[in-house]
């Protein structure tokens, strides 16, 4: 291709598929066949994955697992992860059932204030535009009473609006710093909306303010638009047991593991190389969980990464202590989530996921996705600490490598047999196959 498609949104489906495989591919019904033989064979399942997003040709397959025996709050839950990683689903599964023998994962939500923002000009007097906004605070609530009487009727709606003077990062600029409470829904749209109507309402009233001249009338709205930033819609999940009830066959020295727990989260409090790869961990839990129930990820994920380095540092997202014996284990973390609106009421697997846990409240799914975070930081740690992480995760990856290979059945059997007590590694893998294929070739 070496020049660009005119009106390709416009085409049909079929027609775009074509294109591409003509263009791109060297068999183009080969193509044509692969992203057909992922269409849902339900004709009305497919229509509504094709209008998701713009310019569908297939759908991407992910693995929806489930990871049972998540002791929450004195409550066993089963909660859906949708992710390709593999022994991440394992590695939760695993750390649910140590700690529902061990009084279970403890989740509270502290905050759920959301947070969103009119960026906006000003070149004038800034003490006459500070009466100018207390003078006129009423009137942007009152503008938006058409916008938020709806989520008024379920407790929530605009909680404040603050005028906040940012020149000393811009000449300039300022904000109107608005915060929300959106219940169970995760309240993009709703927030959008009365931001917009907060610009057009601080353009209006400004135009017409007797106080300011002519050029500090003329306020410049840069845009309106929310934060994924929310550091004060905050869940705490956590777990705790006396030292001694750490014990487990992996763990013949409950207090020496404890300490080198502890000293682990340590480093990733004060290294920000390992505390990446730390939370990374912990977002393997989150993200699976998150996107499973048709939350954003990537919204959760720029804003718990935003709240680690709060400090000015990156640091952990999760800690520890050992305090009279006993061993505590938790994290605190921002978390922006709805159960209804957007995908939850549309994609049949969130719908899915959602009704496994229950129908939880946003709350109660701030809760869960909480857990499965700190579930996986401590699966991870105790393999770090204890026989080391690639022992699991290898043995776990194996049959991608056995797929990769297109390993037969008797094949998987023989390398199943040799790794069950062997260092699995992709090297070790491959060349026990080759080995393997030529000793049958020879025969």
């Amino acid at each position: 291709m070496n020049k660009p498609i005119a009106g390709f949104s416009k085409l049909s489906k079929e027609e775009k598929i074509n294109w591409i495989a003509e263009e791109y591919f060297s068999t183009p019904s080969a193509a044509i066949a692969l992203l057909k033989n992922y269409w849902n064979t339900d004709e009305k399942i497919q229509k509504l994955h094709d209008e998701f997003i713009e310019n569908t040709i297939t759908n991407f397959y992910i693995p929806l697992g489930v990871a049972p025996n998540f002791l929450i709050n004195g409550k066993y839950s089963t909660i859906p992860m949708a992710i390709e990683e593999s022994s991440v689903v394992a590695a939760a599964s695993k750390s649910a059932k140590f700690w529902s023998t061990r009084g279970g994962f403890k989740a509270t939500v502290i905050n759920t204030e959301k947070i969103g923002q009119v960026h906006f000009i000003y070149t004038g007097d800034v003490s006459k535009l500070d009466l100018f906004f207390v003078q006129n605070k009423a009137k942007f609530f009152n503008d938006t009473e058409s916008i938020t009487k709806n989520m008024q009727k379920r407790g929530g709606g605009i909680l404040d609006i603050a005028l906040k003077d940012k020149t000393n990062l811009l000449p300039n600029y300022y904000q109107l710093h608005a915060t929300f409470e959106t219940k169970d829904s995760m309240g993009a749209n709703f927030i959008n909306s009365c931001l917009e109507q907060f610009a057009k309402t601080l353009k209006e009233e400004a135009s017409t303010y007797e106080l300011f001249s002519t050029s500090e009338k003329d306020i410049t709205v840069i845009m309106s638009i929310l934060s994924n930033y929310v550091p004060n819609c905050i869940v705490r999940a956590e777990v705790s047991c006396p030292v001694e009830e750490l014990a487990e066959k992996h763990i013949l020295n409950p207090q020496d593991f404890a300490e080198r727990f502890v000293q682990a989260v340590q480093i990733a409090e004060v290294e920000p190389f390992r505390a990446v790869t730390h939370n990374k961990g912990i977002m393997n839990g989150i993200d699976a969980v998150v996107l499973a129930t048709g939350n954003d990820f990537r919204a959760v994920e720029a804003g718990i990464h935003a709240y680690a380095a709060k400090s000015g540092q990156y640091s952990s997202l999760s800690h520890a202590k050992i305090e009279n014996g006993i061993f505590t284990f938790w994290l605190e973390i921002p978390l922006a989530l709805g159960t209804v609106g957007g995908l939850t009421s549309l994609h049949p697997l969130v719908k899915l996921s959602l009704e496994m846990l229950k129908k939880p409240s946003a709350k109660e799914l701030m809760e869960v996705v909480a857990v499965a975070g700190l579930a996986q930081n401590f699966a991870a740690l105790r393999s770090l600490t204890t026989t080391g992480i690639q022992d699991g995760h290898m043995k776990m990856h194996l049959n991608n490598i056995l797929n990769q290979f297109e390993a037969n059945d008797d094949e998987r059997i023989l390398i199943r047999k040799h790794f069950k007590n062997n260092a699995v590694s992709h090297s070790a893998v491959v060349e026990f196959i080759d080995n393997l294929r030529k000793k049958i070739q020879h025969k």
